[in-house]
């Protein structure tokens, strides 16, 4: 009889967990303090490096028995122009990227790390990225500095969050809308379904 595998989280990112559990997937969380450089220059690889970067960190810092243990790792990032919007410095900077944004489209990538560790220790690495294309209105300054007071958009990449207020702006997405929210669910589910960890 096969043991069921326990599945860590490796993510600060509360919108993670939730889409998670919302699929019914039982899981800790474990969240790195390492630093996480890159080397690559395309977004679609980048979010690959970053999620296992923090995949393998996790996996590291875990003590005593790895076996029958699945670590998940995740890192989002939005691109407009093949350049790589992250978090805004302050509102002035959430301004900018807002304005850049709008009545245009751009994309969001998520990379996944699933580090699937079997019965006797031994690491299978699934590592993908997944691509949505958002279209956002075009917004009035007014909008933009309203949307900005709201302070939504302060720890988010591209200054902003889909599943917020912002949905007011949202024209349509090609892709994933989880993904844009920080986890392509169904594909993280269908990986643990193939690893017999669901």
């Amino acid at each position: 009889m096969n043991m069921k595998k326990r599945i860590i989280l490796g993510s600060a990112s509360p919108r993670r967990r939730e889409l998670l559990s919302q699929i019914g997937v039982e899981f800790t969380v474990r969240v790195s303090e390492k630093e996480e450089i890159y080397k690559s220059n395309i977004p679609e690889e980048i979010v690959k490096e970053l999620s296992l970067m923090k995949a393998e960190n996790i996996a590291s810092e875990i003590d005593g028995n790895i076996e029958d243990t699945v670590v998940i790792g995740a890192d989002t990032i939005v691109a407009l122009d093949h350049e790589i919007l992250g978090k805004p410095a302050d509102e002035e900077d959430a301004v900018r990227m807002l304005t850049r944004l709008q009545g245009r489209g751009h994309q969001v990538y998520t990379g996944v790390a699933v580090l699937d560790f079997g019965s006797d220790g031994e690491k299978n690495v699934i590592n993908y990225s997944v691509e949505t294309n958002v279209y956002v209105n075009a917004m009035t300054d007014d909008e933009i500095r309203d949307y900005v007071a709201t302070k939504d958009p302060m720890d988010k990449a591209g200054a902003y969050g889909i599943q917020g207020r912002f949905a007011a702006y949202i024209d349509r997405i090609d892709g994933d809308y989880y993904n844009v929210v920080g986890l392509p669910v169904s594909r993280v589910y269908q990986t643990l379904k193939e690893i017999g960890a669901k």
